[in-house]
């Protein structure tokens, strides 16, 4: 490749790239430079993954040192195209079904460019005019959405600089995060000569209401932002009590009450203080949604804030059919959301939204030269400091696909993890093991023969013949390690094909429970994904599924001829 030309530094070529050019016809020419890129990444044909390994990668990017004089823009923009773009993953690829990350509308990318170029900083008014009323009606739309309050509600509120109804966010981390900060200060809030934790401090704060420690209660799905969230808030790792879950994993209300009844005793010895129950709307692994209303009322009874984690599911309330499985979700405290997923923006951009609009006053911050106390700075009510237009995509998203729009695209969506699993199902080598509630299928490869073993062994276990029982048992444990071990191998071997992707978990839910069991993760949100790209994927997975399969059935055959 040609070396790129290196440029005299002068501030006069430097002011250059601050302005726009002279002519738009020059802007336009790097404008359409740089789309022709983009539009190459999506058409190239070939593998999901570049075929570069990461120690290649680590060597194209080798450099240790500061690039000292300037090159040419179209130079640069070569290096991106040869060094990044050709070794990006193509998450929008109908056969990259893994992740929460999808194909995103192109005129997002339109988007993008307008951000980048206003160049907006959220924190302030006098740095956010227009784009600060944007993000206003943006929360007021999906506070709405979740709360259903009345027009005149959001009539007094929705630009009332005195209140927030939530924040945008950079992600659900955030959001999490800023719920259970909230949480936090309504746990230990001002009283007498202790003027709250947030000033105080955890220490001060346990001791003056009398407590060892503050919890925060979720289920097992429950994402890991909120184990990092209580380590930020000093609310500590080992204070995160996991709830296990049900088979269709949703958080076991029985055992929620079992373990709350406990700490319960505690209380009575003034130990632990319940900061947060958290309701997941929407599970990263399964899809499933909790039984928010049971969660309501068990937050109530204990004092506690109830939060719901719906970044992945919450979006689905746009469409009246799936509204029944978020019930209660309206009575929650707080409601984070990502726009990047279910909303099919770009990354990433989340939302936390609180039914009281009091409520972001308990973290209201100011500063002097921004953020002052009689200012209309939404920065005033956010953990995060400066913050892009990232608004924008979601706000426009929603103008242009609109209600209906959403509503087809879950449907499309709902009918892909149908179809899935309904092949699955059929070919024989498959074992589906969860029930999706939204567009997530969790799934293993093990041989149909292997599959009828299985269910003598448990029908067995099952039985009353005592004899046989716990060599039943063992022998489904061992089969179950030896099949985790053959779809560990076979998510490592449709890595290196690369033709389709799905992601890979450990779930102890399934009918084999308490038994660790690894599964493929298929997320169906990609509208691209389509009927016959399924067909291939599964075709693939059962081929190579087989292969391998030769290198596990000998051991298999030990473990079944085992006698009782």
């Amino acid at each position: 490749m040609e070396s790129p030309k290196r440029i005299k530094s002068t501030l006069t070529y430097l002011k250059k790239l601050f302005i726009m050019p002279d002519s738009p016809d020059k802007f336009v020419e790097f404008g359409h430079e740089l789309l022709e890129l983009i539009h190459d990444f999506f058409q190239e044909k070939g593998g999901i993954h570049s075929s570069a390994t990461l120690p290649e990668l680590s060597k194209i990017f080798d450099q240790t040192s500061i690039p000292d004089s300037p090159l040419l823009i179209k130079d640069v923009l070569s290096e991106v195209r040869s060094k990044v773009i050709n070794h990006s993953v193509k998450v929008g690829n109908p056969y990259y079904i893994g992740h929460m990350t999808s194909a995103i509308p192109y005129f997002n990318i339109l988007l993008e460019m307008i951000i980048a170029a206003l160049n907006q900083n959220q924190v302030k008014i006098e740095t956010a005019k227009a784009s600060s009323f944007v993000e206003r009606e943006l929360v007021a739309w999906l506070h709405s959405l979740i709360f259903n309050r009345k027009e005149s509600y959001y009539r007094k509120n929705i630009h009332n600089p005195r209140v927030a109804l939530g924040n945008v966010t950079s992600g659900g981390t955030l959001s999490n995060m800023t719920a259970l900060m909230v949480a936090r200060e309504k746990a230990f809030p001002p009283s007498g000569d202790f003027p709250g934790l947030r000033i105080a401090g955890t220490d001060k704060a346990l001791q003056h209401y009398g407590y060892k420690r503050g919890v925060v209660i979720v289920s097992t799905r429950g994402h890991y932002s909120i184990t990092k969230a209580a380590n930020l808030l000093g609310i500590g790792e080992s204070n995160v009590i996991n709830i296990p879950v049900d088979s269709n994993n949703h958080i076991d209300i029985k055992k929620l009450r079992i373990r709350i009844n406990a700490i319960q005793r505690e209380l009575r010895n003034r130990k632990t203080k319940i900061i947060a129950i958290i309701g997941i709307a929407g599970t990263t692994e399964t899809g499933n949604v909790d039984n928010l209303e049971a969660l309501r009322d068990i937050s109530s009874e204990v004092g506690a804030h109830f939060h719901v984690d719906a970044c992945w599911g919450g979006p689905a309330l746009l469409v009246d059919e799936y509204r029944s499985i978020f019930k209660g979700i309206e009575k929650a405290d707080s409601v984070s959301i990502d726009a990047h997923k279910l909303l099919y923006c770009p990354i990433s951009m989340g939302l936390v939204l609180f039914r009281s609009e009091k409520d972001l006053n308990l973290i209201r911050h100011t500063s002097r030269y921004v953020i002052r106390r009689n200012s209309v700075d939404t920065g005033r009510f956010t953990v995060e400091g400066s913050r892009p237009f990232a608004c924008l995509k979601p706000w426009a998203s929603l103008k242009i696909i609109g209600r209906k729009g959403y509503g087809l695209l879950f449907r499309h969506a709902r009918e892909s993890t149908d179809y899935l699993r309904s092949i699955l199902d059929r070919c024989g080598n498959f074992e589906t093991l969860n029930i999706p509630e939204l567009f997530i299928l969790n799934y293993r490869f093990i041989p149909e023969a292997v599959q009828e073993q299985l269910s003598v062994w448990r029908n067995i276990a099952l039985s009353k013949k005592r004899n046989n029982i716990e060599t039943a048992k063992r022998k489904i444990r061992k089969v179950n390690r030896l099949i985790n071990g053959l779809n560990v191998k076979l998510h490592r071997e449709l890595r290196r094909d690369d033709t389709t992707f799905v992601s890979r978990t450990t779930l102890e839910s399934t009918r084999y429970r308490p038994q660790n069991i690894v599964v493929l993760r298929a997320v169906l949100i990609n509208p691209l994904t389509d009927e016959k790209v399924l067909d291939e994927i599964v075709e693939t997975q059962n081929r190579i599924g087989h292969q391998i399969w030769m290198e596990f059935e000998s051991s298999y055959k030990k473990i079944r001829d085992e006698s009782y």
